[in-house]
């Protein structure tokens, strides 16, 4: 098997996964899913929504109830781990404590028995590609958290897998060093050129480390696309309100196809098929202005919440509905609005989604 080319590397074809009970527990319902080679594929979802079993029927730990999984056009549903071109960073990384950084790249090379000065060369190359080579002689209990992580990944790289996947590896560290971390997994899935599958439950990791995500929720994947297309054209409700903050106002729809929004037209994309009538309307909160006369939806300051990089106001509107906008900060400007105040609200161009039903 080779990974040259921009071809399908894992491809999942109507893939369910039931855990006998009782009672049974339906963990994947018929999942298809093409991940092409070279590419950084994230399974994002909440958890119990099937994203880690679809990593471990990939990986070999559990097997499918029903349909089938290849990797490069070659069954692999029913192959056990070791006969798979595929290596697994877990959660908790899984080094030996008493073994040395550079014995822990190493050993998986030495259990498939390979020449010494082969694991030599490539543990040297893996030291130098995670930027370890300083700390190689130094136990895995010795160091940071940090640092365990690069060489969990350096031991996953080593033998040179088709195919890495990663099981939330990045939940155990702290803000500022998974905030590094995904800039850092990035650069080695791009210099490797392996196919990366990453699971989380984190919508900022799967938006800054992606080429596609998946969007799942109860064994279902409801969308696949790229960050900016999941974040800017959600299919539906669920996927909306799980990939950054969103605001759901009630509007109607014209025979026009306008969207009317408390006698306020608004502009942006109603999806092929939605009848006239009563709609959901998507606005995210960046995409809001705030003034204090003018055209656009009447409102009243409820909360104003500091951000430092930004300031979030809470609005009431007169309808009942809450409304949350966003307005980034500028250096030694004071909010221009205050809590009570009465405010208009206007919508960017393009800004509303009407939502699927």
């Amino acid at each position: 098997m080779t990974t040259d080319g921009q071809g399908p590397a894992i491809q999942a074809h109507g893939v369910s996964k039931v855990f006998r009970g009782p009672p049974d527990v339906r963990a994947l319902d018929d999942v298809s899913v093409t991940i092409h080679k070279n590419e950084f594929f994230t399974l994002l979802g909440p958890s119990g929504c099937g994203k880690t079993t679809l990593l471990r029927l990939i990986a070999g730990f559990e097997h499918p109830t029903g349909g089938h999984i290849t990797l490069n056009g070659q069954e692999i549903s029913h192959l056990p781990p070791y006969r798979r071109p595929v290596n697994t960073v877990f959660q908790n990384y899984a080094l030996f404590p008493h073994l040395s950084v550079a014995d822990n790249i190493a050993f998986g090379l030495q259990m498939q028995g390979k020449p010494k000065d082969e694991v030599a060369r490539t543990v040297d190359e893996m030291l130098k590609l995670v930027q370890m080579e300083e700390l190689k002689a130094r136990r895995t209990s010795e160091i940071s958290g940090g640092q365990q992580q690069r060489v969990a990944l350096a031991r996953a790289l080593a033998p040179h897998p088709e195919v890495l996947l990663l099981d939330e590896p990045l939940s155990a560290l702290d803000l500022k060093l998974r905030k590094e971390m995904q800039i850092e997994l990035k650069r080695l899935q791009s210099e490797t050129g392996i196919t990366f599958i990453f699971v989380t439950h984190d919508q900022e990791e799967a938006l800054t480390m992606s080429d596609r995500v998946a969007v799942m929720s109860s064994g279902r994947i409801l969308q696949i696309g790229s960050p900016r297309d999941i974040y800017q054209h959600p299919a539906e409700r669920f996927v909306a309100n799980f990939i950054g903050e969103s605001n759901f106002l009630s509007g109607e729809l014209d025979g026009e196809g306008q969207v009317q929004l408390q006698g306020y037209q608004v502009s942006g994309s109603v999806p092929d098929g939605v009848a006239p009538g009563p709609v959901t309307v998507l606005v995210r909160p960046e995409h809001a202005r705030i003034s204090i006369d003018g055209a656009g939806i009447a409102a009243k300051v409820a909360e104003i919440v500091y951000f430092g990089t930004d300031t979030h106001y809470h609005l009431a509107l007169e309808s009942g509905e809450r409304f949350i906008a966003r307005r980034q900060n500028a250096p030694d400007i004071e909010t221009p609005f205050g809590q009570g105040d009465l405010v208009r609200l206007t919508f960017a161009e393009g800004a509303t989604q009407v939502m699927r039903d």
